[in-house]
């Protein structure tokens, strides 16, 4: 099966599945695990963070961190399709009594500076949510937020007294695909939520870094969120193993997704409307669709096809340049070309 949903979908490999039996464990929320601390001081050692702290998903991850910044009754900017806003199911004013104010995106994925101000909240009116965070991600569908904007951005934020906070769920691709080390993307912000369960590969895990007093205000919360695990080195171990072998190969699927991309607008009825790092969004013509929906999946390819939108399609440690030119062919067929 050629699955081209995520880059979530990957499994582990039998070295890592080797890493995770054979790793020391303690009891983590007392924690003792030897595992999850290695791979915290990892993490933080590598993005110029004072601490680390291991969570079970990028959900909470980002949950945590946002409430480790907010109060009952604060607000955060944040871009209208980011993921901490649209797609983690309202957590942060669920659970956390916090206001999202989102931010319309620009092309390329910035949020305007002057909109960012516009939205700043009037300090000490008690009509308003108190204005605490910006947060970012990066990268964004796919698409490196360019550095220049970051640090604009950042440095506006803490003109106005916020804090920072990044989505890097996909932060380690920004790095391989900018050049960028991991602590550059990093330095500009207070706190940065870092995934190991998409195109490194681990089967789970996020961990979340910056100064020791922000870790230690996450990881009550983190406790409170239900993510305090046990044994969980055996999950770190997994995450470490990515860090140390995924990390550098990740440019291999920015080349699988570029090849994908150049194949597909070759083809007839197929506008292929971006494609960065390792996603390509495309517009099928709808005359092939229904040829799309039942011919792929009977040719072992799996895709989100969600018609009324673009398509996104991710590469990633399972798909390699062979799959790609396969998947080519089975498109080909199909579309009649």
């Amino acid at each position: 099966m050629i699955d081209f949903r995520s880059d979530t979908v990957t499994r582990p490999s039998a070295a890592m599945l080797q890493a995770m039996t054979g790793a020391p464990v303690g009891d983590d929320v007392m924690g003792d695990d030897p595992s999850v601390i290695a791979l915290q001081q990892a993490v933080a050692a590598r993005a110029g963070k004072e601490a680390g702290l291991f969570f079970p998903t990028g959900t909470q991850s980002n949950l945590a961190g946002i409430m480790a910044h907010c109060g009952r009754g604060d607000e955060y900017l944040v871009g209208q399709l980011a993921h901490t806003y649209k797609y983690e199911g309202g957590g942060a004013a669920v659970l956390g009594s916090i206001q999202p104010q989102p931010i319309e995106h620009e092309a390329d994925g910035t949020l305007p500076i002057a909109k960012l101000e516009a939205a700043v909240k009037p300090v000490g009116d008690a009509h308003y949510a108190r204005t605490r965070l910006l947060a970012l991600e990066n990268t964004f569908h796919g698409k490196v937020i360019p550095q220049a904007y970051v640090l604009e951005a950042t440095a506006f934020a803490r003109s106005r007294g916020l804090a920072t906070h990044l989505d890097g769920a996909r932060v380690f691709n920004a790095s391989v695909a900018s050049g960028l080390s991991l602590s550059e993307l990093c330095q500009p912000f207070d706190t940065v939520s870092i995934c190991f369960s998409k195109g490194l590969g681990a089967p789970v895990g996020s961990v979340l870094v910056g100064s020791q007093a922000l870790i230690d205000q996450a990881r009550r919360w983190r406790k409170v969120l239900g993510g305090g695990m046990r044994q969980s080195g055996v999950l770190a171990a997994a995450a470490h193993y990515a860090l140390e072998h995924n990390v550098a190969r990740l440019a291999d699927d920015h080349d699988n997704a570029h090849r994908l991309g150049q194949g597909l607008a070759a083809l007839p009825g197929v506008q292929v409307l971006a494609q960065s790092t390792n996603m390509v969004f495309v517009s099928f013509a709808p005359a092939h669709r229904a040829a799309l929906n039942q011919g792929l999946k009977e040719a072992g390819i799996l895709m989100s096809a969600v018609y009324d939108g673009p398509v996104r399609l991710v590469t990633h440690l399972d798909i390699s340049r062979a799959d790609i030119d396969r998947a080519l062919q089975v498109f080909a067929r199909l579309l009649g070309a």
